[in-house]
């Protein structure tokens, strides 16, 4: 039998046994990043592993792009929710780098 290489645990994909998110992976591939850029990237996790998880994604893409793209929305919406909470903050952000910039002229 072969090895399982991806893992859906608490919501989450990974490479079975890491911390490695299968999000991680499928950026770096839809980036154009090679299988071997992609393991330096993450030395946690063998050339085997990212050749393995890219073969699962590729099997799943529907059902992982479906999931990737409701963790997109999701991160917008803490996001959003987040500027809304902490506008003060950050203006203050906005108004330090655009002096910043300004004295850069």
């Amino acid at each position: 039998m072969g090895a399982e290489y991806v893992t859906f645990e608490n919501k989450i994909y990974r490479i079975t046994g890491t911390r490695v998110s299968l999000d991680s992976l499928v950026y770096a591939y839809h980036r154009g990043a090679s299988p071997e850029s992609i393991q330096r990237s993450f030395p946690s996790i063998t050339l085997e592993q990212v050749h393995g998880a890219l073969a699962f994604y590729l099997s799943h893409k529907s059902e992982v792009d479906t999931y990737l793209a409701g963790e997109e929305a999701e991160f917008e919406k803490l996001s959003q929710i987040s500027r809304e909470t902490h506008s003060d903050w950050y203006d203050k952000i906005r108004r330090a780098r655009d002096e910043a910039l300004a004295s850069q002229s």
